[in-house]
């Protein structure tokens, strides 16, 4: 019986993801396939960039029951001539210079048949993470190869330990989750009641000071 309510439930859930992608205006769909097995979601398919395939794990991601998303699409730019390597650069360029929290002064961006490569040194990991989704949405980017360095002084461990279990309460409001330091990486663990909730958990991670790794072992559940 217990077989029987799972994959029912697995049923359910990729009615809801077909549905959730049918909903998202950025997306086709059709292009996309859903599988799910004990509430891991794949995505195949084909998509027109990274931009789509982000947002269509962020529908699936959305959708209840679902415990893990696993990105199997691939990125096929339109027949149609797009940007070359130089446009994308410079767009990608331009756009870091306008997201006043990220030192674009001290990012290099390449790009070869489509695939963008940042490199430089921040201060912050959620720095890092910011310039890869202010690139992400570019239109032309196959796909992205992140090489910032985080290079800040790191307090000692215990204290950012303390730091991060402290943000996280006045995030939560709870001690659902733990936080571990091994030097510059930050170990995350217990469960969240929503994927938004474990997107505020990551975000203050990425936001404590010398962070360069974070590791999210969170269970999503009730």
């Amino acid at each position: 019986m217990t077989e029987v309510v799972g994959v029912r439930d697995d049923q359910r859930i990729q009615r809801d993801v077909l549905a959730e992608l049918a909903w998202d205006a950025r997306l086709q769909p059709n292009e996309i396939g859903v599988t799910v097995d004990q509430g891991v979601v794949t995505l195949t398919g084909y998509v027109d960039g990274t931009a789509r395939g982000w947002a269509a794990t962020r529908c699936a991601q959305r959708v209840r029951g679902v415990r893990a998303v696993a990105d199997e699409m691939e990125v096929r730019l339109p027949g149609t001539p797009g940007r070359t390597d130089a446009e994308v650069a410079i767009a990608a360029t331009r756009a870091l210079e306008w997201d006043s929290f990220v030192p674009a002064e001290r990012l290099d961006v390449t790009v070869a048949n489509g695939w963008l490569m940042l490199r430089g040194e921040v201060e912050f990991g959620w720095q890092r993470r910011a310039a890869e989704g202010e690139v992400r949405r570019l239109d032309g980017v196959r796909g992205i190869t992140n090489l910032i360095e985080i290079r800040p002084a790191a307090p000692p461990a215990e204290r950012l330990r303390r730091d991060v279990q402290r943000a996280l309460l006045r995030t939560l409001g709870g001690e659902r989750v733990t936080v571990e330091v091994d030097g510059d990486t930050l170990v995350l663990a217990g469960v969240v009641r929503s994927w938004w909730e474990r997107d505020q958990v990551e975000r203050v991670a990425w936001s404590a000071p010398g962070v360069r790794v974070v590791h999210d072992q969170l269970l999503v559940g009730g």
